[in-house]
């Protein structure tokens, strides 16, 4: 199994020249750890699909740590993507806009546009400039289950597959990135993430919140099913959250927004915050999800959280890992 390594100034020089030589590394970024590979090698881009087991019509996200990189991989961006740019770079927003052609059809996914962002994460800016390329990176785990927000989750779910795991720490924000289609008239969130619609709307004006899944995906996470843990897992209604109105397995787990004010019939209990704070929700979501996975439990029982901020996010995820988004 790959060695994790903490994320030294060594350590990123020899991950550098692993990205360079067509490898693949595992790194942190301030929404979930990414699986990294020289985003202008299509060999190299080819072997995240393999590791992943990734249908090839699911595009890649293009990590850079320099803004002159826009114009080199994308046609003349608009007005509104300039203004999302200075307000939002680097953090945990994708902006697509149509591509040019260095970039690979392999990472658009066949796409005439490619999906981009600058990690706010020091370790991420820090390989990309090692590597002297841009970095496609989707999540580093199996393709459709939860995404990895430690170089733990890393090592447990792919750690044999990939070059080297680069140890960051945990993942401040804990959910992928907002994805933001600028390429039409109509600004269009794809996939909800760690910027909320609040906070772009502030910047540019009405945004669109995408309701539809595509058979073949214009972003990452657009797929009915995604996120998911091995075990089962079904959102709470608000009249079900002290007695599901299921018939209750021997072990059953349940994902509460809040710590619950009596002792319900569950054999674990994770709370996503204790004081209600959407950011630290968001920021424990994944992690609390692998703990109540790796429980041995029959199914998992999950509490809506408001949908405002990055509750949005959160619920897209829920509902993405149980294969419910019949409830947008």
């Amino acid at each position: 199994m790959t060695n994790v390594v903490k994320a030294t100034p060594k350590a990123l020089q020899d991950a550098g020249d692993i990205i360079r030589k067509g490898g693949l590394v595992a790194f942190p970024t301030e929404t979930v750890y990414g699986l990294g590979a020289d985003a202008l090698n299509p060999q190299a881009v080819a072997r995240i699909f393999e590791v992943k087991n990734r249908p090839r019509f699911d595009p890649l996200i293009v990590h850079i740590a320099d803004f002159f990189e826009v114009e080199h991989l994308c046609h003349s961006p608009n007005k509104k993507a300039e203004k999302l740019i200075e307000r939002f770079w680097p953090g945990p927003l994708t902006i697509i806009l149509p591509k040019s052609k260095v970039v690979s059809d392999i990472v658009t996914a066949g796409l005439s546009t490619v999906a981009i962002r600058m990690p706010a994460h020091p370790v991420a800016l820090n390989l990309i400039k090692e590597a002297g390329a841009p970095i496609a990176a989707p999540s580093a785990n199996p393709f459709g289950y939860l995404s990895p927000t430690t170089a733990g989750h890393v090592r447990e779910q792919i750690g044999e597959k990939v070059d080297m795991i680069l140890d960051g720490g945990k993942c401040p924000i804990g959910v992928e990135s907002t994805v933001i289609d600028l390429t039409e008239a109509e600004p269009l969130i794809l996939r909800p993430g760690g910027l909320s619609l609040e906070e772009v709307e502030a910047v540019i004006g009405k945004v669109k919140l995408s309701t539809t899944d595509y058979s073949k995906p214009r972003s990452p996470g657009q797929l009915p099913r995604h996120y998911s843990p091995r075990t089962p897992i079904k959102i709470l209604k608000e009249a079900e959250f002290e007695f599901p109105n299921v018939e209750i397995p021997k072990k059953v787990g349940l994902l509460a927004f809040m710590h619950p004010k009596e002792k319900l019939p569950y054999e674990v209990v994770e709370v996503l915050s204790s004081r209600g704070d959407l950011r630290e929700a968001a920021a424990n979501f994944f992690t609390q999800l692998h703990r109540l996975d790796a429980a041995g439990l029959d199914i998992i029982y999950a509490e809506s959280v408001p949908e405002v901020g990055l509750g949005r996010a959160i619920m897209d995820r829920l509902r993405r890992a149980s294969g419910d988004v019949k409830q947008y």
